[in-house]
């Protein structure tokens, strides 16, 4: 026992010291308590990561889409736990389709942001992937907020936003050929004699997918990080090189990894640590849970990022953990304050005089304020994050408000759904476990059809309902079971496990658990949502 735990000491110390003279002779970390995170480091939708240091402390952002509010920063001390604290918008106001009207945003709304700081200042830039085709500009003087729209610039796709040395600012986007463009120093438009050109040009060999831009600065390089998914060829992670930011670049494939059997980790950012360490947070498609991010320690050979294992995501890695709060991006809730908490977004703009927090104290109303067919077409549907490898929400619902026609509910909701509905038809309330298809047309994303597959059909006979759905998203899962309970202690299975899918022309996000609550006939009525008991990983 004394050699292996000797030789088990031995090894551990040996690959912390791998790891930091493979970082220019570097420490990982000087104080705090040796800890080790395994990846993936958060297994929830959290796709195209930009993430940053100011001073001791990291920021991050990630897309969520048509959810309001959107773009949550989030803070860490180690790179390892993070927090929501707060949203860069409350909403989108450019169409009507932000409010389920005349078409819908699924997965438009915010894209990519670029989050920065300068000056004392910090910076979102992102755009909305509809109409009209313009580039948000937010800003804050602090990353807890509050964030105010700056300017609205041209269309920049998946945009990074980069402050040179020499008081010069400057975008690299665009999907394909990807270009630097100089803008005004204040920046409110795209400057007339700046430089405005394609630094980077697709190829034979880079041909199909080419994007993501994220731009950074180590010592006499400028790196650019660029998603590429060649025809015929594996996507993977390039980096191009320059000792001037406006070229020539040379380009490296840096990863390219099944990492746990699942496809696909590309796109992402570098960041550097207090001991000038850098790291890579690059996301992973992981099918019906959405893309999920990994955390890998950098190395440089010959001025070139190596990430991770030589390219691949290593399982665990040691770190000094800064944080007593690890990551918890969805929560338990007993809707016993005034105001949301970060971990609920809405689907597309809330109907804010619908839902309340306060008229039945200790309880979330869902209010129905118009006519659906669906709820797809349903406002305020409220939601989180469904997480990997497995995790279950329970929510207690008070059905006495319900009108003739209303449908609420819990759901693992997408653009594949499977549904538990309470429908109130004249009086008499059914749970229905259903499961739900949509399909969109045009650019305004139109509901053309849901497709409502009944499985099972149950009669109430009081208004307190307990409803229960566990996610397994384990390498070829994704399968959804539903459960109910009349008393909360007592649980039933409802219909069968549910197959979980990922479509990015649809939703373009993982499975999240969603509240709802919709009038089919007259608007008026509502449910009181009691809580909901989030487990991770679920009870057995």
């Amino acid at each position: 026992m004394v050699y292996r735990f000797l030789f088990t000491l031995f090894s551990f110390v040996l690959s912390v010291a791998f790891f930091s003279c493979k970082s220019n002779d570097k420490k990982i970390i000087t104080e705090g308590e040796q800890s080790v995170f395994n990846n993936p480091l958060i297994w929830a939708d959290t796709p195209d990561p930009d993430v940053i240091r100011v001073g001791d402390d990291f920021y991050m952002v990630t897309t969520t889409m048509h959810l309001m509010p959107g773009g949550p920063i989030m803070k860490s001390k180690d790179l390892v736990n993070w927090e929501v604290i707060s949203y860069i918008f409350d909403r989108i106001e450019d169409t009507p389709r932000y409010d389920l009207m005349e078409g819908t945003s699924y997965g438009n709304g915010q894209w990519a942001t670029s989050l920065k700081y300068h000056n004392g200042k910090f910076y979102a830039l992102f755009v909305a992937n509809d109409e009209p085709w313009k580039s948000f500009l937010y800003t804050a003087d602090k990353a807890e907020g509050p964030w105010e729209l700056y300017s609205r610039l041209p269309f920049f796709h998946d945009c990074s936003l980069f402050f040179e040395d020499d008081g010069k600012v400057y975008v690299t986007y665009g999907s394909g050929d990807i270009r630097l463009t100089e803008l005004n120093p204040d920046l409110k438009d795209i400057k007339e004699d700046g430089f405005n050109d394609i630094i980077v040009r697709m190829d034979d060999e880079t041909k199909g997918l080419h994007e993501g831009s994220r731009l950074v600065k180590y010592d006499d390089y400028y790196y650019l990080m660029i998603i590429n998914w060649p025809a015929g060829g594996p996507r993977r992670q390039l980096v191009y090189r320059s000792k001037n930011i406006t070229g020539p670049y040379e380009r490296k494939e840096v990863m390219n990894d099944k990492f746990m059997g699942f496809p696909y980790v590309a796109q992402g950012t570098l960041v550097d640590d207090t001991d000038g360490n850098i790291w890579a947070m690059i996301f992973q498609d992981h099918d019906a849970v959405g893309r999920i991010l990994t955390l890998s320690p950098v190395a440089f050979e010959d001025g070139w990022p190596v990430i991770g294992n030589n390219g691949k995501v290593p399982s665990s890695v040691s770190y000094i953990k800064k944080s007593d709060s690890p990551t918890k991006l969805v929560r338990s809730d007993d809707f016993d304050t005034e105001k949301l908490g970060f971990h609920w977004q809405w689907n597309h703009n809330p109907v804010n005089d619908a839902w309340s927090l306060t008229e039945r104290p200790g309880f979330l109303r869902l209010k129905t304020s118009r006519i659906s067919e669906s709820i797809y077409d349903a406002p305020n549907t409220i939601s989180q994050r469904m997480e990997g490898p497995e995790s279950e929400g329970i929510v207690k619902i008070d059905l006495a408000g319900m009108n003739d026609g209303d449908v609420a509910g819990f759901g693992a909701f997408n653009g594949t759904s499977t549904l538990l509905s309470i429908k109130d038809e004249g009086g008499k309330k059914y749970l229905v476990k259903h499961n739900t298809d949509v399909t969109f047309k045009g650019k305004e994303k139109r509901i053309e059809a849901v497709k409502d597959d009944i499985e099972e059909r149950i009669t109430l006979e009081n208004n307190t309902i307990y409803l229960k759905i566990k996610g397994d998203f384990n390498l070829g899962k994704d399968i959804a079971y539903c459960e109910y309970s009349l008393d909360g202690k007592n649980w039933l299975p409802i219909g069968k496990p549910f197959k979980m899918t990922y479509d990015y022309r649809k939703f373009f996000m993982g499975q999240r658990f969603a509240i709802y609550n919709y009038a089919t006939k007259e608007p008026g009525g509502y449910i009181d949502v009691d809580y909901f008991k989030y487990f991770f990983p679920p009870q057995i």
